[in-house]
């Protein structure tokens, strides 16, 4: 069960976020099989010149059409499926005219006892949500 938080610059049409959130939800759901409706995403745009995101010395340079993509997970999987699902989100952006380079991807593992799905329960933990297999 991902929770994915996607930040872009403004510009973007309704249908343009919503094909961009989808993109990446259908490479999740094809990389790590999750059921479809583990779809929990928050995307916000921001204004131009509030995302800083610089090439961290790759020779490379950002447009503004940046995607900051931040991934929290359940830890277990194995550096291979991350970088499989990585290069899968680039290239499902891409089949959206976003460029590599503006693909930005934080990952973040965490354990099945640090999510509540609702109601102050950790589901997980109480038992009434299965832990999900990696």
């Amino acid at each position: 069960m991902p929770l994915v938080r996607i930040d872009v610059n403004q510009g973007r049409s309704a249908e343009q976020l919503q094909r961009l959130s989808r993109g990446i939800h259908d490479a999740i759901l094809a990389e790590y099989a999750i059921p479809e409706r583990d779809y929990f995403h928050v995307l916000t745009e921001h204004p131009q010149g509030q995302i800083f995101a610089q090439d961290a010395g790759l020779g490379f340079e950002r447009t503004p059409d940046v995607v900051m993509i931040q991934i929290f997970t359940q830890g277990g999987r194995s550096q291979a499926a991350k970088q499989s699902l990585f290069a899968a989100i680039a290239d499902r952006l891409a089949e959206l005219d976003i460029a590599g380079e503006d693909v930005f991807i934080g990952y973040v593992e965490n354990a099945a006892g640090d999510w509540s799905f609702g109601f102050g329960r950790a589901q997980y933990v109480t038992g009434e949500l299965a832990v999900p297999r990696k």
